[in-house]
């Protein structure tokens, strides 16, 4: 939400799995006052959620929480190593590319 040079789409959906945290009224609320839909993957169907799994499963090999003297420096490592995956980390599955290049190449390509 923070992010000046990049607007999310007016439909944008936040997916998740049905865990406590994402059904709870609290979330549900945030995510409506920002204007964000949201989606669940079906009850017990890890295939839905595979994408942010295996990105989440990929930081916690990266970051070392354990490490953090505190919340800021845990903060910073999280923060540090998304911007190492959006704009370093190559995926095969994005023709060899890091997320952004291949967001940017789609939407030239539009």
């Amino acid at each position: 939400m923070k992010q000046k040079r990049f607007k999310l789409h007016k439909e944008a959906f936040i997916h998740s799995d049905q865990g406590d945290h994402y059904t709870s009224p609290i979330y549900q609320n945030l995510l409506k006052s920002k204007g964000l839909g949201q989606s669940m993957s079906r009850r017990g169907n890890c295939w839905d959620n595979a994408p942010q799994e295996s990105f989440f499963g990929h930081m916690k090999d990266h970051v070392k929480s354990r490490d953090c003297k505190n919340l800021a420096e845990l903060e910073r490592e999280i923060k540090r190593y998304i911007r190492y995956y959006n704009h370093y980390r190559y995926q095969w599955g994005l023709k060899k590319m890091t997320p952004v290049q291949y967001r940017n190449h789609l939407l030239s390509a539009a």
